[in-house]
């Protein structure tokens, strides 16, 4: 059963500045490619939710956060509610981790 995949509005901010920088360093092709590969990753939570593994920096919340990798160095962060699967976070994992990990309120 798919569940309704809603960016949260710094989630989404964060994807579309990384969009901008990569159209910015290496042109509109690579970010064409990197924005079909995030929409198809959270396509693909909406179709399997539990298919990303429990995030370690967040394992410590009372939600359970789980994560998957779009690529080389961007996480998506989500966490399964009832009716939807709701994405928390962003990542571009070459930042600092208890500072990704702040972010996630």
């Amino acid at each position: 059963m798919n569940k309704k995949v809603v960016w949260l509005k710094s989630a989404e901010r964060d994807m579309l500045r990384t969009a901008d920088y990569i159209l910015k360093e290496f042109g509109r092709p690579t970010k064409q490619n990197f924005l079909r590969e995030t929409f198809h990753t959270a396509t693909l939570i909406g179709t399997n939710p539990e298919m990303g593994h429990i995030e370690p920096l967040l394992s410590d919340r009372a939600i359970t956060y789980r994560s998957i990798m779009v690529n080389d160095i961007n996480k998506i962060v989500y966490q399964i509610k009832n009716d939807r699967i709701e994405i928390s976070a962003f990542w571009d994992m070459r930042r600092e981790p208890s500072t990704l990990a702040n972010q996630v309120k």
